[in-house]
């Protein structure tokens, strides 16, 4: 069955949540440079697999999928950063890298099923 609507992708809704936790975590922080960045990086996650989706072809809609895997390892590297600059804690950090990992997974499946 083919997916008619990006909002059933899996890979989509795994980023949302990802937003919403980077949100918790950093909508308040005073170092709005920070906040700006991680913030920017994290919608960029959903919001260009959602761009990619209606593109007229599926080698259009991968090189979507590899600009979301850049940006959810760059609030994967972001997360390290936060933990040094003491932010947040080891394990929130350690539970955003996660979540960073399990997105970028999703995504390159869903990559990998486009080449089937």
């Amino acid at each position: 069955m083919k997916v008619k609507r990006f909002e059933d992708l899996i890979a989509w809704q795994k980023a949302i949540d990802l937003a919403v936790v980077v949100y918790s975590y950093f909508g308040s922080l005073k170092d709005y440079g920070f906040k700006d960045q991680i913030c920017r990086a994290v919608i960029s996650v959903s919001a260009t697999i959602a761009e990619g989706f209606d593109r007229g072809s599926d080698a259009d809609f991968k090189r979507f999928l590899n600009f979301a895997r850049s940006s959810s390892n760059e609030v994967k590297s972001m997360s390290y950063l936060a933990e040094k600059l003491h932010y947040v804690s080891v394990d929130t950090k350690d539970e955003l890298i996660e979540r960073c990992s399990e997105v970028s997974r999703i995504i390159y499946g869903l990559y990998q099923s486009l080449d089937r």
